[in-house]
């Protein structure tokens, strides 16, 4: 069937009816901007610099906020995942377009939670037609010359609640702690990549929350969207108290 009488996939149903559930869930009238997936960074027409995010904990993050009646924005770099229903999707490429998006969505909302693979480096120039392999270079190669990435994280306004991820390989927890407090989180969730149940592609995920009074709490393994909700649940707890400092 084709046309106005066609029935909805079955997914889009079901959240369809999650979000109508959750619309006076514990996050009502709250506005929620969520960033996710790998950013893409050009060399050239044909090639990119990126990472291997999948956007999953992201897109489970802003289902999860939605299905507690929060009003959500997803910031979503390049991903092969489906757009999830009843959320506001701003669709971004390179840092710079997210910073933008990000930002501009900001304005008003009341939680930011970075899940996205932010690139930190971008190719100094990108070349404007596709680079070619040419004779001799598989001795002298092809050097790339790349320029830091600023970090529009300490953009957003002070009045937004800000989490924020740190996926490690190594020291896990303290590179978590100096990334939460440098960056001034109220909240981190901290995730070894090395792992196979909570790296990329996977749809579950092991976490540590930290917080800005030096509390860390381990969560045990979990469906993404299932951390999306312990995350959420501090959240909802650092909304309602006073802010932190």
């Amino acid at each position: 069937q084709r046309g106005m009488g066609r029935l909805a996939e079955v997914p889009q149903i079901v959240e369809t009816l999650c979000a109508v559930l959750g619309r006076r869930g514990d996050l009502a009238g709250k506005r929620v901007v969520v960033s996710a997936g790998g950013t893409q960074e050009p060399i050239d027409p044909v090639r990119v610099i990126t990472n291997r995010s999948s956007g999953k904990m992201g897109y489970a993050l802003a289902q999860a906020a939605r299905d507690r009646g929060a009003q959500v924005t997803l910031v979503a770099a390049p991903t092969a995942l489906p757009d999830p229903a009843c959320v506001e999707m701003r669709h971004v490429t390179t840092v710079a377009d997210m910073r933008e998006a990000v930002l501009s969505a900001c304005a008003g909302a009341d939680v930011l939670i970075m899940a996205a693979a932010v690139s930190d480096y971008r190719p100094a120039r990108v070349a404007a037609q596709k680079i070619k392999k040419r004779e001799g270079e598989e001795e002298e190669g092809l050097l790339l010359h790349l320029v830091k990435n600023p970090d529009f994280f300490l953009e957003v306004p002070e009045g937004v609640l800000r989490v924020g991820f740190a996926a490690e390989s190594e020291d896990l927890l303290a590179n978590a702690r100096v990334k939460l407090e440098g960056k001034g989180m109220a909240l981190i969730a901290a995730n070894d990549i090395t792992a196979p149940d909570s790296g990329f592609n996977v749809d579950t995920n092991k976490v540590f929350l930290l917080d800005r009074k030096g509390g860390v709490e381990e969560l045990p393994l979990l469906s993404k969207y299932e951390v999306g909700h312990r995350i959420l649940d501090r959240v909802r707890e650092l909304l309602s108290g006073p802010a932190p400092s």
